[in-house]
């Protein structure tokens, strides 16, 4: 009895904190194999390197809980880049900025209803809205890079607080507010209900095809938000960079966290453990000079791991 109980308890805590697990071994090992590792700056880089697709991974993260996803949302974060930097010629660089901002809500938006009014899949909406986003990505640009040498513009990317980047305090506050949100309100908990039993939060009286739509407006809206900062803090934006860049580490963070990709389960708490973990691991490899190839697979592979762990720890949940 006592032995099951013991093992019930390990499998909870496993399933809870792994990821807590892993950074605390990740961090002694790279600790130990450089000297390098365990200071301010380094450390200071390895969060600014992961803050900018942080953002649209808690974007990302709001939406798995709900039981939906986003495909489309590197090419969002593009194409928000893209409007700034065209138009700030026109309107200057705050209507500029606002306007990337509004066409990644409007793309979120678009996928919401899209997904509610025909109940279709979010994966196949996100990836055809996705096509369509880089498209226009492309038709605006002509296939050209686009440059902004304004000082206005680059004020919001490249801006300091207190010694550190303003975008990595803007990554700090999305994140604060979408973990408040979902720990401690009504909404968070509707979108957990709407992520883990459609069915029974719908006869519980929640609308679970407006909660979808406001998660995938938030998605819509966080990669926005990412997009403008990096075409401010670049001056530059060009078609058919978000794959690769943002969306890619967006969803390897989210799930490595332990957000479930069955919905119902997650935390922001744990999507920025999964930013930190990735990003500790490539900076340490980086320092341990470590061939990029390897990198690659060494991020595969611990997905992959996230993701065959998954069913096991909803059951420690």
């Amino acid at each position: 009895m006592v032995a099951a109980q013991a093992r019930e308890l390990l499998q909870t805590i496993a399933g809870r904190y792994a990821i807590l697990v892993a950074l605390a071994l990740v961090v002694i090992a790279l600790s130990l194999g450089s000297t390098h590792f365990l200071t301010w700056r380094n450390l200071l880089n390895t969060v600014e390197s992961g803050s900018i697709y942080g953002i649209v991974a808690i974007g990302l993260t709001v939406l798995l809980i709900g039981g939906q996803f986003d495909l489309s949302a590197g090419a969002t974060f593009v194409l928000a880049g893209i409007v700034a930097a065209k138009l700030q010629p026109l309107t200057g660089s705050g209507l500029a900025l606002a306007a990337g901002l509004l066409a990644g809500t409007a793309i979120g938006l678009f996928n919401g209803l899209f997904v509610r009014w025909f109940r279709a899949s979010s994966f196949v909406t996100t990836l055809a809205s996705g096509m369509i986003v880089v498209g226009l990505g492309t038709l605006v640009t002509g296939g050209f890079q686009l440059y902004v040498p304004d000082e206005d513009f680059a004020a919001l990317g490249n801006a300091q607080l207190l010694g550190v980047d303003g975008f990595v305090w803007m990554f700090f506050a999305v994140a604060g507010v979408a973990g408040f949100v979902l720990s401690q309100t009504q909404l968070g908990r509707w979108i957990y209900a709407t992520g883990d039993d459609p069915e029974a939060a719908r006869l519980a009286g929640i609308d679970v095809a407006a909660t979808r739509v406001g998660a995938f407006v938030f998605s819509g809206f966080a990669a926005g938000v990412a997009g403008v900062i990096l075409a401010s803090r670049t001056g530059t934006a060009i078609s058919g960079a978000g794959l690769s860049d943002v969306l890619f580490p967006a969803v390897a963070a989210v799930v490595v966290g332990g957000t479930s990709i069955q919905g119902g389960r997650g935390a922001i708490w744990r999507t920025l453990c999964g930013i930190l973990f990735l990003e500790l691991i490539r900076n340490g490899l980086n320092l341990l000079e470590v061939d990029p190839y390897y990198q690659s697979i060494a991020q595969g592979a611990i997905i992959l791991l996230a993701i065959a762990a998954d069913p096991a720890s909803r059951r420690g949940a």
